[in-house]
């Protein structure tokens, strides 16, 4: 009887390892098609919608991203029209019409919620950008969810919803204080043609370039 109880309780331990392994070889396989989806390409444009809570501030803004590999991209706000956020390579820039100054940072000290995108200007490899990534698949698409690696003193969970391709359509921040930070991606165009000035910023006359953080 004994004998037969180790068995079964052995039996029962395989079956449970089994289960997890299978589970992590599909989430393994899932982050792949994510990373293999942006891996193949050379620019995107979309438009999205920006949503931060927190602070005792609810707004909502919008406008167009532009990313190219290898490392820039443009956020241009219709609203607020004018604002703009620009990822040369080298420097981040950061300025909201009626500023008299622009934010500058370089790139590699830029600790913005939307620095998590910058993962898609390289070789992704989500595995290795996320800290404790968790992946799950339902009818709406594929949801990854970790701590993006750099940023775990700010941030307390990014989330992101993938379609069953491998694009991402909204992420989710959560940050240590409570504050959260959605964007929602529509109108997706891949490999669009772009030039370089779409990632040069020039500031306005009269408004003065100075080394910083960005504002909220």
């Amino acid at each position: 009887m004994r004998s037969f109880m180790r068995h079964g309780v052995m039996l029962l331990a395989f079956a449970v390892a089994a289960s997890a392994f299978a589970r992590a070889q599909d989430a393994d396989a899932l982050l792949r098609k994510v990373d293999d989806h942006y891996n193949r390409l050379s620019s995107l444009r979309a438009h999205y919608t920006e949503r931060y809570a927190g602070m005792g501030i609810d707004r909502t803004e919008s406008g167009t991203l532009l990313l190219k590999k290898p490392g820039r991209m443009r956020w241009s706000y219709d609203q607020p029209a004018g604002k703009v956020f620009v990822l040369d390579g080298k420097f981040a820039w950061f300025y909201t019409p009626g500023d008299d100054q622009a934010q500058r940072i370089p790139a590699k000290q830029l600790d913005d919620l939307r620095s998590p995108l910058r993962f898609l200007l390289g070789h992704t490899q989500l595995k290795k950008e996320l800290g404790g990534v968790t992946v799950t698949q339902d009818s709406n698409g594929i949801h990854i969810a970790g701590v993006p690696v750099g940023m775990e003193q700010r941030i307390k969970a990014l989330t992101l919803d993938v379609t069953a391709a491998g694009a991402i359509q909204h992420m989710k921040m959560e940050e240590l204080d409570g504050a959260t930070t959605e964007f929602t991606f529509t109108q997706v165009e891949e490999n669009v043609s772009t030039r370089e000035t779409d990632f040069t910023f020039t500031p306005p006359a009269g408004v003065q370039i100075v080394n910083g953080l960005p504002p909220i």
